[in-house]
């Protein structure tokens, strides 16, 4: 069994210039993105011998630059396929691709007559496809009946397929369904930055990322004052208020306020309120449980790191860490530790 690593959306928000050469000399050798766009923006960082393939696959008229940028698509749609076989013939070559089929998600695929229809056509035998691959809809459930429907659909296609393929069907998940999900090739991504891809269980994965809020300043506030946009929080006592410099042009989402928490990394046995709407550019923390500690301008405050879970804070915000690491935003400043270190 091969991996295959999940870099779409900048490496899920965390950089794919560090994050993808990282891979590499992990010994990854093939990794997804979902453009064209955000191939050409990987191909430069990776050697030669690295296999990038584009999830969405080929736009029309795209072709030869993805044959001439090293790229491989994955080809969704009996057109797509037309197209990539087109131009092998054109070029007198039979590119590599990857053929995904639908197994019942309904986004992404062939469905069974496009199948047909491609093997009357004899296009796979015009493609080099290294790989036939689909999708789980419900992995996060361990429980749901249709990963299984899925996996039986998803045989029952490939063998329409006129030759045995190499089979790819399991994303971070689906790898934890156990090894009648895992075929030939996983595509992790999720995972690979330390969200739990088991949501029933403990998190599998150790934290990869942590999100720290600088203090901006701090005061004591007194009993009836307001913090923040429309008021939202009111004090009822003497409260020690710390202002951070991330704000929802950061990513950290609007509706947090009242919703989370963070705590100072040297104390992290006491949680400290997020109070007040988030602004654009910046948060309010309640830290009266600090009482008169004294912190520096710039001291970090955990948003998001091993005292304050991606998952937990993407549970009190109604909605999943995939889409709080891809809208992190461009104004903070990244520090990547290698493993070595």
């Amino acid at each position: 069994m091969t991996v295959g690593a999940a870099v779409k959306a900048d490496a899920y928000g965390l950089g794919v210039a560090r994050i993808a050469p990282a891979l590499y000399r992990a010994g990854c050798r093939r990794f997804f993105v979902a453009t064209v766009d955000e191939g050409l923006t990987l191909r430069p960082l990776l050697p030669d011998d690295a296999t990038i393939c584009i999830l969405n696959g080929p736009p029309a008229g795209s072709e030869p630059l993805l044959a001439a940028r090293n790229l491989t698509p994955v080809l969704n749609s009996l057109s797509q396929a037309r197209r990539w076989a087109a131009f092998g013939r054109e070029t007198g070559t039979k590119l590599p691709c990857l053929l995904q089929l639908d197994s019942g998600m309904s986004r992404f695929g062939l469905s069974e007559d496009d199948i047909e229809a491609l093997c009357s056509e004899e296009l796979p035998t015009a493609l080099d496809i290294t790989h036939v691959m689909s999708h789980l809809a419900c992995a996060d459930d361990a429980a749901s009946p249709r990963n299984e429907g899925q996996r039986q659909r998803f045989d029952a296609l490939r063998q329409k397929l006129p030759s045995p393929l190499s089979p790819s069907l399991a994303a971070s998940s689906g790898i934890f369904l156990g090894e009648s999900f895992h075929y030939d090739m996983v595509r992790p991504g999720y995972a690979l930055y330390g969200g739990n891809p088991t949501p029933a269980l403990p998190n599998p994965m150790r934290p990869v990322v942590t999100l720290l809020g600088g203090l901006v300043q701090d005061r004591w506030i007194e009993p009836d004052t307001a913090v923040g946009y429309s008021a939202r929080f009111v004090a009822t006592q003497k409260t020690r208020i710390a202002t951070l410099s991330v704000g929802y042009a950061d990513g950290f989402h609007r509706r947090a306020g009242g919703f989370t928490s963070a705590v100072l990394p040297d104390r992290p046995d006491i949680s400290l309120p997020v109070v007040g709407r988030i602004s654009m550019d910046c948060m309010a923390l309640d830290i009266t449980a600090l009482g008169d500690m004294d912190m520096a301008s710039g001291t970090g405050f955990e948003l998001i790191g091993p005292h304050r879970p991606l998952d937990e804070l993407a549970s009190a915000l109604d909605t999943i860490g995939y889409e709080l690491l891809t809208s992190l935003g461009k104004r903070f400043y990244r520090d990547y530790i290698e493993s070595s270190q």
